[in-house]
């Protein structure tokens, strides 16, 4: 019962923490380029042209759905044709094609961004 008073403040102060150390970091990057001198145009990121993020999320949801329902029909195939476990195949290519299916829409929009 007294577990949950203890948690919720544990991920609030892990989701500050996170984000302390972000901006803090950042601003320490940044004294000291100025510091030395260097140009701060590496910061400004409106020069260089990039994918609308509608593109990108749009591409990898549908690649990321294409992959899960590739790995229900191969999951399917592998429990119809095997004796393996199904509560162990489903999950596990499910998870493998959906990741799969991420992994090259992330290659995709690389490539998109490249353009």
């Amino acid at each position: 019962m007294g577990s949950e008073f203890i948690i919720v403040p544990l991920f609030i102060a892990a989701f500050f923490g996170v984000f302390y150390l972000h901006y803090s970091t950042r601003h320490k990057e940044r004294l000291a380029l100025i510091e030395k001198g260097v140009d701060a145009s590496i910061f400004i990121r409106g020069k260089q042209p990039t994918a609308p993020f509608w593109k990108v999320l749009i591409l990898n949801l549908a690649l990321l759905l294409m992959g899960i329902g590739l790995g229900i029909f191969i999951a399917l195939i592998i429990e119809t044709y095997t004796t393996l476990n199904d509560n162990a195949v489903y999950p596990a290519t499910i998870f493998l094609m959906g990741g799969l299916g991420l992994f090259v829409g992330f290659n995709m929009t690389k490539k998109i961004d490249k353009e």
